[in-house]
């Protein structure tokens, strides 16, 4: 397994590379940016639990794992059974086709690292 397949990697270097870019100065775009996607995932009409599980299919479908992965911890947090990220897995593969398989491989091997914390 790739260590950034790691919960506590990923974490660490998520951690410490968005604090170097909120440092950055005349950063207001990605700030905004950081703020937005804070509020599209609290509860509204929709609950943050299936919030995160449409990010979780979203992420899978434009392919960019770490998405994946914090969208899987976020599942994970809030209680999402492998049943549920079973069934999410194969929304995400009917709409991004077969090329979303190597990203689930991984997605699967990060979920099974979150159970086992």
């Amino acid at each position: 397994m790739n260590n950034m397949n790691k919960p506590e990697a990923f974490n660490s270097y998520r951690e410490r590379m968005n604090n170097k870019m909120m440092a950055a100065p005349n950063n207001k775009i990605m700030k905004r940016i950081f703020s937005l996607d804070t509020l599209t995932y609290e509860d509204g009409a929709l609950d943050s639990r299936t919030k995160e599980m449409l990010g979780l299919v979203a992420s899978m479908v434009l392919k960019c794992d770490d998405c994946i992965y914090y969208h899987l911890q976020k599942c994970h947090e809030h209680g999402v059974k492998t049943e549920e990220i079973m069934e999410i897995f194969g929304v995400a593969n009917l709409v991004g086709g077969t090329i979303v398989i190597p990203h689930t491989r991984r997605a699967l091997e990060f979920w099974e690292e979150l159970l086992q914390e």
